[in-house]
């Protein structure tokens, strides 16, 4: 089982809903809220990686969600042995940005 901790970044007012979004994924359940931020810390529990960066991109594309991202990962009981990042996982883009969506225009 691949357990991740994923940063969800939206609009204060868009929290409720994002949240509730979240919540109906299969998998996916919201940890923390912080309204007055706008984050969102969601815990995903996947049965292999591919499942697991599928669903990110799910989250990704919910309405509401700026941004989305794997900020933790764990393999439970993996039998694989990894000598370098998955490629699911090194194509996703990282946190280096204020994603567009949240920019003060």
């Amino acid at each position: 089982m691949n357990y991740s901790g994923i940063l969800v970044m939206a609009r204060p007012q868009n929290i409720p809903d994002v949240s509730i979004a979240l919540n109906s994924l299969e998998g996916v359940e919201v940890f923390q809220q912080e309204p007055e931020t706008g984050r969102i810390v969601a815990v995903l529990e996947a049965e292999s990686i591919k499942a697991e960066t599928d669903m990110l991109q799910t989250i990704k594309a919910l309405p509401g969600v700026a941004a989305a991202e794997m900020v933790y990962h764990y393999f439970e009981d993996d039998q694989e042995i990894l000598t370098h990042i998955p490629e699911e996982l090194d194509k996703l883009q990282g946190l280096g940005t204020v994603p567009e969506a949240l920019q003060d225009n």
